[in-house]
């Protein structure tokens, strides 16, 4: 047994728990380094750029629709036709579903319009609502803020998709191109090395 106290250890003392190494690791090599910074580089990617990118980007596809949705309004306005002709029988039992049918219209200026414009099946009266552009001619009805909405969140989706997809690339890629690195140099180490401790150049 031993009286004298637990004996004393020389060397450098270990770290503290919850505290890493100080110093110079003669284990830790450059490409270990390099894939330290590159997995930092990573994470701060997710973190920052990827919500930055996807929001950055959805504004802008919101915004830019919106302009379309604001001209597409101040350039069509609906107006009052008549239906030219009955509108074909249902195929269905629904007759309030939307088929094409020739319609007539007047004009602001007062010229007479006829064209084929997709009514309901049970138009009251042949009277119909339908959309016209400026020189009086059926148009589509404009975008909605909703479309905008849409677009937005679908744009800002796809922004987060492909700099993730990205990021995930790239991270593959250098931590192949490491590794491949770690091997070579490993395998001219191990070379020079394996003689000596296998003892094939004793004599």
């Amino acid at each position: 047994m031993n009286t004298h106290g637990p004996r004393r250890v020389f060397g450098p003392r270990p770290p503290l728990p919850g505290r890493p190494a100080r110093g110079p690791n003669p284990l830790r090599r450059r490409t270990d380094r390099i894939q330290t910074w590159c997995t930092v580089l990573f994470v701060l990617i997710l973190a920052v750029g990827l919500p930055a990118a996807s929001i950055s980007a959805g504004y802008a596809a919101h915004a830019s629709q919106l302009r379309v949705v604001a001209a597409e309004t101040s350039a069509r306005h609906q107006i009052t036709a008549r239906l030219a002709e009955a509108p074909p029988g249902p195929d269905h039992t629904d007759v309030r579903e939307p088929r094409q049918a020739r319609v007539r219209w007047v004009a602001d200026d007062g010229e007479r319009h006829t064209g084929t414009a997709t009514v309901s099946g049970d138009a009251s009266g042949g009277e119909v609502r339908v959309w016209v552009n400026r020189e009086g001619a059926l148009a589509q009805a404009p975008s909605s803020p909703a479309t905008a909405r849409t677009m937005g969140w679908f744009t800002g989706c796809v922004t987060a998709a492909a700099v993730a997809a990205v990021a995930l690339t790239g991270r593959s890629l250098v931590r192949r191109a490491l590794d491949r690195r770690r091997y070579a140099r490993w395998e001219a180490e191990w070379k020079v090395v394996e003689p000596a401790w296998s003892g094939r150049n004793r004599h």
